[in-house]
């Protein structure tokens, strides 16, 4: 069956990275959560064996990282970041920017999506942010979770879960209902109930734990992005960058008709 896995990569290994992997009908309409990790994921390692272990062998593996993956700039921002914020602007979802300088502060000179994708291609996953819809394929991209909720969730502001942010209780539990929210979208993603993810004790998490709780959501959110791009392609998703040269950098997100992007 198709499976799709998303990533919330800290941008260092010396901070927690949330992982979860979907598997679905043959058609891709109904996605279930699999069980995903119990322990904290810092290194690159344990990230690498979950995508083996999620992927198999299927021919349908999309792997969504939320994390820059292709940083040819030293200082500044990405193409694909200016023209994602501009497309977003008003709904305060803008991405922040990627560099080399930046980015390779946190990982030992290293830009630790790049690190990733070289990786998965040793796997057989590819890197490229074009995808034919509800083809068979193996593939790695490059998502970003903020302006992929404004449109699934329908949201005139991005949620504001964040951490240091007053009433981040409140937007965590619009988070919860919004991922429930998503049983009945197309395509559908089902959280089995006996994983206890979205009770209410999550939201009296502080602290580490507390980051822990939110990066195993963005995770699903962004296993399911995968999906989603999977399941509609260009017609109801865009690639903001260069998709004939991904080199240059890009990000993928649903979009509908508020967005504008050309």
């Amino acid at each position: 069956m198709p499976r799709f896995i998303g990533i919330d990569l800290a941008w260092s290994g010396k901070n927690p990275t949330g992982l979860a992997a979907l598997d679905t009908d043959p058609t891709g309409q109904v996605a279930t959560l699999l069980e995903p990790p119990t322990q904290t994921i810092l290194t690159d390692a344990p990230i690498v064996a979950f995508v083996e272990q999620a992927a198999g062998d299927d021919p349908t593996v999309i792997v969504a990282i939320d994390a820059p993956l292709a940083v040819p700039n030293f200082t500044g921002r990405r193409p694909a970041e200016a023209r994602l914020s501009a497309a977003f602007q008003r709904f305060h979802a803008g991405a922040h920017p990627a560099n080399r300088q930046r980015l390779g502060s946190y990982n030992g000179g290293e830009v630790r999506g790049e690190v990733i994708v070289q990786a998965l291609e040793g796997m057989g996953i590819r890197h490229s942010p074009v995808i034919a819809p509800r083809q068979p394929t193996r593939q790695v991209i490059e998502v970003y979770p903020h302006p992929a909720m404004i449109v699934l969730f329908n949201l005139d502001r991005v949620l504001k879960y964040k951490r240091r942010r007053e009433g981040r209780r409140e937007e965590f539990k619009k988070y919860q209902n919004y991922l429930r929210g998503l049983q009945t979208a197309s395509p559908a993603l089902i959280i089995p109930a006996s994983f206890d993810l979205l009770g209410e004790q999550h939201l009296d998490r502080r602290g580490k734990s507390l980051k822990a709780y939110e990066d195993q959501l963005d995770g699903i959110f962004c296993a399911y992005i995968g999906l989603y791009y999977w399941f509609w392609g260009a017609e109801r998703c865009h690639i903001f960058g260069d998709a004939d040269d991904y080199t240059k950098g890009y990000i993928v997100s649903p979009v509908d008709h508020r967005i504008s992007f050309r």
